[in-house]
């Protein structure tokens, strides 16, 4: 260090470091010495005084975000008082400041005090919004799960959890497309009161319950309140269903694989000896008969196969005479389903695919059910309804052979509409070696069963049936 400073005394060139100065010879940086900074900035401020800076630019800026705000909370007060005012308060207020008005300025005393009645009524119609509610209240429902006609119902249960005394509510909770009510009275504080109310189940589908809501309102009607508590439940109604024996469905071959009229070289099955002929295998020789004979005899055997089970419904309202004929085929589609999940059976359950409305043609499809357990496809079965545009049972049928392979045995099921030509026309286009059974459901007809070339009818008039006549077309 000192030989460099006596350098620089001797004259030699000394070494500066720059000052941090601006390209104008300032020490301190502005933003102008950045132009690419702020060039090309696209926000509110510059949408509102472009690139300025200074006072004059921020007093704008700051009275438009003031403005800005005070519309903000102007636009969320005024949100909900306009959502609980109805249109007869509405129609109150803009006849208050009317009458006085006309009342004052014709000397209509009348008039006057007609006004001063109806600003009396709303200002006491504003006072039963004020206030906080010390309820909670909660919706339980007892079952999600029922069957068709039977009992079901929801409970809600209102606690105070304040430091006072509670004043009486009425909950109300939307069960499908009706309400129901329930009357909560004036709780101590920490005490509780219940109220149960009937869920309809008279017919088959998805209900839903809830959510609950209070309803705070003036007994004129100028105001009106709503507090939700609770989500919305779901209630499936699924259809009625009967336990069908495994050994009354002895047209579904067993799970391990049943004997067939097909014969197969190697199989479990034993069906007869033949003579040896190149090809077949040495561990399948009858030594015994060889011997006897003189000539190599092998075993023959009948083919088996593991069951797969498809079951195919219409939703077609074409197919079906009434609403009766359709929910009688959703529940023996349900039972034929659960009853094959319960035998651990491969099975697979379809249901016509719609047509849109508006579509330039038809739609070939089938929607599967599920048939992971049996609870699944009830649940399934009771969100599926009849259409115009649905697929006929033909198509379903010539859908469904497409789609699925390995199929041993088809169940048709439709309505009495459902002619012969029809249920026959829709057989063929299973394979030949599929048995397929046409399950027709008509409360008029006489319950039995015809084969019709090759196909199995099954007539039932009531679900109950449907075990006696699988036992027939097992045994026929």
């Amino acid at each position: 260090m000192s030989s460099l400073l006596n350098r620089s005394a001797k004259g030699q060139p000394q070494y500066t470091a720059p000052e941090q100065s601006g390209p104008s010879g300032d020490k301190s940086r502005s933003d102008a010495d950045f132009p690419t900074a702020i060039r090309g900035l696209d926000n509110a401020r510059t949408r509102i005084v472009g690139y300025r800076t200074g006072f004059l630019a921020d007093l704008i800026v700051a009275l438009v975000r003031f403005a800005v705000l005070a519309r903000t909370t102007f636009s969320r007060y005024a949100k909900r008082i306009t959502a609980v005012v109805t249109p007869v308060g509405w129609v109150v207020l803009v006849l208050v400041p009317v009458t006085l008005i006309v009342g004052y300025t014709i000397a209509w005393q009348e008039l006057v005090v007609v006004g001063f009645a109806l600003a009396a009524i709303a200002l006491m119609a504003a006072i039963y919004l004020f206030g906080r509610s010390q309820l909670t209240i909660s919706l339980h429902v007892g079952h999600h799960r029922v069957v068709v006609g039977e009992l079901a119902s929801g409970e809600v249960r209102g606690e105070n959890e304040g430091k006072r005394r509670s004043l009486g509510v009425i909950a109300e909770i939307p069960v499908a497309a009706t309400y129901a009510e329930a009357v909560l009275q004036s709780l101590r504080p920490g005490s509780s009161a219940t109220h149960e109310f009937p869920i309809p189940t008279h017919r088959r589908g998805v209900i839903t319950v809830g959510p609950v809501r209070t309803v705070r309102a003036d007994p004129v009607g100028l105001v009106r309140r709503e507090l939700v508590w609770t989500e919305s439940a779901e209630v499936f109604v699924h259809p009625r269903t009967i336990s069908i024996p495994s050994v009354s469905t002895g047209l579904i071959r067993d799970l391990e694989g049943n004997p067939t009229k097909d014969l197969a070289n190697n199989d479990i099955s034993f069906h007869a000896l033949r003579e040896y002929v190149r090809g077949d295998e040495r561990r399948n020789i009858h030594w015994k008969t060889t011997a006897r004979t003189g000539r190599y005899m092998v075993r023959q055997f009948e083919e088996t196969r593991r069951s797969h089970l498809v079951i195919a419904l219409s939703l077609a309202t074409t197919d079906y005479s009434n609403d009766y004929e359709f929910e009688m085929a959703v529940s023996v589609a349900g039972s034929l389903g659960a009853q094959a999940i319960r035998d651990a059976r491969t099975v697979t359950v379809v249901a016509s695919e719609q047509t849109p409305q508006f579509a330039k043609r038809k739609i070939f499809a089938v929607r599967a059910l599920s048939t992971l357990t049996g609870t699944r496809l009830l649940d399934d079965l009771t969100r599926v309804q009849r259409a115009d545009t649905a697929l006929r049972l033909i198509d379903v049928a010539r859908v469904t052979s497409e789609q699925t392979s390995g199929v041993s045995v088809a169940f048709l099921i439709c309505g009495s509409t459902v002619t012969s030509q029809q249920l026959r026309a829709a057989s063929t286009k299973f394979a030949t070696n599929v048995e397929v059974v046409a399950i027709v459901c008509d409360p008029e007809a006489v319950p039995g069963l015809r084969r019709v070339s090759g196909l199995s009818v099954l007539t039932i008039g009531y679900l109950e049936e449907l075990k006696r006549a699988l036992a027939r077309s097992a045994g026929a």
